[in-house]
C-alpha cells in the first residue's frame, strides 16, 4: 500500500492499485482484477509488473460504478475567480472563504486566468465576461478545448450584457450565467449544485452585490 495521505489525492495524477483501492474503498485485489480485465485501464511500469492508473481513468471508473468522488477530490473544491474589479474580487473571496468548502485563487486578466487554470486546475471558475485583455468567452473556449479541464465548471458574471451574448457564452461551454448585482447566497448554492456538493453548515451569508 502507498503512504500517500487522502489529503494529497486532490493533486495526484497517477495512482497505484493500492491508492486506487483506498480511494474507491475496495480491496487492492478488486482493483487489480478490474485492471487485468480491462474494466479499469492504465499502464504497467516498464520492466515491472506494477500497474498505474491515470487520474482521469480512475474518475471515469468511479463514476461508472457510482463510487463517490469525495475521497479523490478532498473536502474542499478549488475555485478560480477572474475579475479585473478589485472590489468584486475582494467581496467574492471574503464571502466564499467564509463558506468553508472552497480553496480560492484569483486572477484579473484572461492571460493570468489561463496560466492559473493550468497550474491550479480549478473545479470551478467564476469568470467576468469583460476582461481587460480579452473577453471571457475566449477564456471559456480555451478551457473547453483542453481535455484535462473537461470537468471544470464555468460560471460567468457580468453586468451589462445582451441576451444574444449570454446565448453565445452558453454555446461556448459555460455552465451558468449570473447577472450583477447578484445574490451571494444564490451564487454559492449554484456553485455547490454544479460541483455536486451538499449544503454547508458554515453558510450564513445574506449579502448581495
Amino acid at each position: 500500500m502507498s503512504d500517500t495521505k487522502p489529503s494529497d489525492w486532490g493533486d495526484k495524477r497517477i495512482f497505484t492499485t493500492g491508492e486506487a483501492a483506498q480511494v474507491c474503498k475496495v480491496s487492492q485485489q478488486t482493483i487489480i482484477r478490474c485492471f487485468d480485465s480491462g474494466r479499469l485501464t492504465g499502464f504497467r511500469v516498464p520492466g515491472s509488473k506494477f500497474r498505474r492508473i491515470p487520474r482521469e481513468e480512475l474518475v471515469r471508473f468511479m463514476r461508472a460504478n457510482n463510487i463517490p468522488l469525495d475521497p479523490l477530490e478532498g473536502a474542499r473544491r478549488r475555485v478560480l475567480i477572474v475579475d479585473d474589479d478589485k472590489g468584486v474580487l475582494e467581496l467574492l473571496v471574503d464571502i466564499i472563504q467564509r463558506d468553508g468548502r472552497f480553496e480560492i485563487k484569483t486572477a484579473s486578466t484572461g492571460y493570468d486566468a489561463g496560466l492559473m487554470t493550468e497550474s491550479f486546475k480549478p473545479h470551478l471558475l467564476l469568470l467576468d465576461y469583460m476582461l481587460p485583455d480579452l473577453n471571457g468567452n475566449i477564456v471559456c473556449q480555451r478551457i473547453r478545448s483542453n481535455p484535462t479541464l473537461s470537468e471544470t465548471k464555468i460560471i460567468f458574471i457580468s453586468g451589462v450584457v445582451r441576451p444574444e451574448e449570454i446565448s453565445g457564452l452558453m454555446a461556448a461551454g459555460a455552465d451558468e450565467f449570473v447577472k450583477k448585482p447578484f445574490d451571494v447566497d444564490a451564487l454559492i448554492k449554484r456553485m455547490a449544485e454544479l460541483l455536486g456538493m451538499g449544503a454547508s453548515s458554515h453558510h450564513k451569508n445574506n449579502g448581495t452585490r
